[in-house]
C-alpha cells in the first residue's frame, strides 16, 4: 500500500474519535518522512519486533507498506494491544500481531532480524537500560539490526520542548532521561553492537536521533 494511503487507513480504522485524534498527532510528530528514514534499514523480508508499540500505529504502517515483513508489536497496555489487534483485523493485515507485555520483561521464544523502539529509552529507568538492551541482543539473529529512535539532550531548547510534551503525556511522577548520544553509543558498543548515528532533521523542534545498531553473534 502507498505510504499516505496507509497512514489514512490506519487513522480511519481506529475505534473512537479520541484514538483517531491521538493517531493524527502521533503521525504528525513521527510523520511519513521520519518513518521512511527509519524503515529504509529494514530488510524487505524480515521478522521485526516493535517494542513499546502502543496502539500499533507504526508497526501497522510498516506492515502495510512492506508486505514481506512479519511484525510483532509489544506493549504493556492491554487495552491498546486489544485495539491494535482489532485495527489489524479491520484492515485485513495478516503480517502483524500484538502481545500485551511489559517491554522490560519481554522474553521472546522467537528470534528476530530487526528490533526497533521509537521514543521508549528515555522513559525507562536508567539502571534498567543496559540489561534490557542485553536481552534484546540475545534475541537478534546473527547480523540482526537494532534501531533505537530517541531524542538527544541537546540542543537545550529542543530538549525543553520535548520534555514539556512528554510531561503532558505521562505526568510529573515518571522519570524521564534524555541520553547524551555519546553515552548511549558507548553503552551499545559495550554490548557488542556496531553503532551508526543517523540524525533526523525535522521542522518541529525535536532533537531526534536514530541509532542504527548491528550485532554479529
Amino acid at each position: 500500500m502507498e505510504a499516505r494511503a496507509a497512514i489514512k487507513a490506519i487513522i480511519d480504522h481506529q475505534p473512537s474519535f479520541i484514538v483517531r485524534a491521538y493517531s493524527r498527532v502521533r503521525f504528525s510528530i513521527l510523520h511519513q518522512e521520519i518513518l521512511d528514514q527509519i524503515g529504509q534499514y529494514f530488510p524487505a523480508k524480515a521478522r521485526i519486533l516493535d517494542l513499546g508499540c502502543g496502539f500499533g500505529l507504526f508497526s501497522l504502517y510498516y506492515a502495510l507498506t512492506g508486505p514481506g515483513r512479519d511484525l510483532v508489536g509489544v506493549d504493556r497496555n492491554e487495552s491498546r494491544i486489544a485495539m491494535a489487534n482489532s485495527c489489524a483485523r479491520a484492515l485485513g493485515v495478516s503480517n502483524v500481531r500484538y502481545v500485551a507485555q511489559d517491554a522490560l520483561e519481554f522474553r521472546g521464544k522467537e528470534s528476530f532480524d530487526a528490533i526497533y523502539m521509537l521514543d521508549l529509552i528515555h522513559h525507562l529507568p536508567r539502571q534498567e537500560v543496559r540489561p534490557f538492551l542485553a536481552e534484546l541482543r540475545n534475541i537478534l539473529r546473527p547480523g540482526g539490526l537494532l534501531l533505537v529512535k530517541d531524542v538527544s539532550h541537546r540542543p537545550h531548547y529542543k530538549r525543553l520542548f520535548t520534555l514539556a510534551l512528554d510531561r503532558a503525556m505521562v505526568g510529573l511522577r515518571e522519570a524521564i532521561y534524555y541520553w547524551p548520544p555519546n553515552d548511549l553509543v558507548e553503552l551499545l558498543q559495550g554490548l557488542g553492537f556496531d553503532v551508526k548515528r543517523h540524525p533526523i532533521k525535522d521542522i518541529l523542534p525535536y532533537p531526534h536521533m536514530l541509532y542504527v545498531c548491528t550485532f554479529q553473534a
